[in-house]
């Protein structure tokens, strides 16, 4: 699938004592990309809990932190799919200044799908993984 792409402005809350983004912000970047993406494909996490018992939790996460990012700082965060199972999705995510393009942070993601009763694994709904499969 293409690169999706979210951008975000650094908040004075996102900083740490240095001024500088608090390293685990990024992740929580990544996250909002994530759902800002599967919101893009037509798919709201909160409906998939309510009408297909299913709930997505991240599994694995690799992260090289670059550059920092600063306060009022604009930002770019990328996702890209780079693999699909039958029960999880591995992401290719990048942050960068949308100014120069610099990438600040990168990392692979990969994320379960589960069952949100049993928190056990389950198949991701079919109607998501059929907007997938067509690179939609």
């Amino acid at each position: 699938m293409k690169e999706f792409l979210w951008p975000l402005r650094v908040y004075y809350e996102d900083t740490d004592s240095g001024g500088v983004v608090y390293y685990a912000n990024y992740l929580k970047f990544m996250e909002r990309a994530r759902t800002e993406w599967l919101r893009g494909l037509g798919f709201e996490q909160d409906e998939l809990r309510e009408k297909e018992g299913v709930l997505f939790a991240v599994r694995k996460v690799g992260v090289d932190f670059r550059s920092p990012a600063r306060f009022n700082d604009a930002l770019q965060v990328s996702v890209q799919l780079i693999s699909r199972g039958k029960a999880s999705l591995v992401f290719r995510q990048e942050i960068r200044s949308a100014v120069d393009g610099r990438v600040l942070c990168d990392g692979e993601v990969k994320i379960a799908c589960i069952d949100a009763a049993s928190f056990r694994p389950a198949p991701i709904p079919h109607a998501l993984m059929s907007v997938i499969y067509h690179g939609v």
